[in-house]
């Protein structure tokens, strides 16, 4: 147990050690990294917003499922219940007669006597449908005009499907652009280590030679990539983490994007604080490891 323990710190030791013993290339790596994972940052906070955002619009896109005339409480009732039993619903909200011709003038506004002495009656008992994903939306409708006292559905899916094509089409880009900073980033602590490697390629030579195995050479290079990468990740957490509040908490911003979304608002940084931490830690320990062992392959062949 004590060979084992002494065998784990020297490995940790070396890999600190090399770290050290090459400061310059450690921090060119360090610096190109952090711009790679500030970017990737960016990318990754755009993509949790807009997810935020679609979240935020489902929970307000509605449609109006219109019933036949004259239906009684208990058809009301039973459509109700079947409405709530179908996949992909959220909620559903019955509105009356009375409720339909308040909503009509309070659209309407200072035009709302066009409507007085209009009857109530003249409008038709519905329900407001709203749902949990967007890009359901017309197979759901199709499922809700089979029911029994469904007349029609008053709907407009042309906002909905521009939505989730939108979303879509960010999250592609999003994770295109993140593939290729997360190559880019390997790239960097490959050749960074690949440095150190050459230096000690007589070194590797003999410890190979008297027996060493090729994860005994392999583990300081490896600890020395995660040492790289985890720095990286602390110090583009701290720089995005500052950036995204000084964003979010701007007046303009915000009030530029609620112009733009009608009410949305943007996460704030204690909801992604963590996320970021985890990420960045993540992309840096696999980053780091990653690319000592395609710096290491040339040397360990047998």
């Amino acid at each position: 147990m004590k060979v084992k323990y002494n065998v784990l710190t020297y490995l940790i030791g070396e890999g600190f050690a090399n770290v050290f013993k090459n400061k310059k290339q450690a921090m060119t790596s360090i610096g190109m990294m952090c711009v790679t994972m500030l970017i990737f940052g960016v990318f990754f906070v755009i993509g949790e917003n807009i997810n935020h955002f679609v979240k935020q619009i489902e929970s307000e896109q509605a449609i109006r499922v219109i019933m036949k005339e004259n239906v009684n409480d208990e058809q009301i009732a039973t459509l109700k219940k079947e409405l709530i039993a179908l996949d992909g619903i959220n909620t559903v909200e019955f509105v009356s007669q009375a409720q339909a011709l308040q909503q009509v003038k309070e659209e309407l506004k200072d035009h709302s006597q066009t409507v007085a002495g209009i009857s109530e009656e003249i409008f038709p008992v519905a329900y407001k449908v709203t749902f949990t994903d967007l890009s359901k939306a017309n197979s759901i409708q199709e499922k809700i005009v089979k029911l029994d006292n469904v007349d029609e559905i008053a709907k407009d899916n042309k906002s909905a499907a521009t939505l989730v094509k939108i979303a879509k089409g960010i999250k592609i880009a999003t994770y295109t652009m993140s593939i290729c900073l997360i190559a880019f980033a390997v790239f960097i602590i490959s050749n960074t280590i690949k440095l150190t490697v050459h230096a000690r390629r007589k070194e590797i030579s003999i410890m190979k030679y008297v027996g060493a195995t090729n994860g005994f050479i392999r583990w300081p290079f490896a600890v020395e990539g995660m040492i790289i990468g985890i720095i990286s990740g602390i110090v583009s957490t701290v720089i995005l983490s500052w950036l995204y509040y000084l964003l979010a908490t701007n007046e303009k911003f915000i009030s530029a994007i609620n112009n733009i979304g009608g009410g949305l608002t943007v996460l704030e940084l204690s909801s992604l604080i963590n996320l970021v931490i985890i990420v960045y830690l993540a992309l840096g320990i696999g980053i780091g490891v990653l690319g000592s062992i395609i710096s290491m392959r040339k040397y360990l062949k047998v």
